[in-house]
């Protein structure tokens, strides 16, 4: 499942670092936070490693 908005990317990423030991979870904040026990290692990375170009800063709530 790609990420929608470029925000929904970085969150990704940082809450991919976290699952993977780099970074500590307790310095994620908001939406990263949640998707670190929500979600698997393979769905935060495609998440993550889509092509952030063309998207948007944050996906519209409609």
């Amino acid at each position: 499942m790609p990420a929608k908005s470029k925000a929904q990317q970085k969150a990704a990423g940082a809450a991919l670092s976290a699952k993977r030991g780099e970074t500590k979870k307790s310095d994620l904040k908001g939406a990263s936070r949640s998707m670190v026990d929500s979600m698997s290692e393979r769905e935060l990375h495609d998440m993550a490693s889509a092509k952030r170009k063309g998207k948007p800063e944050h996906a519209s709530k409609s």
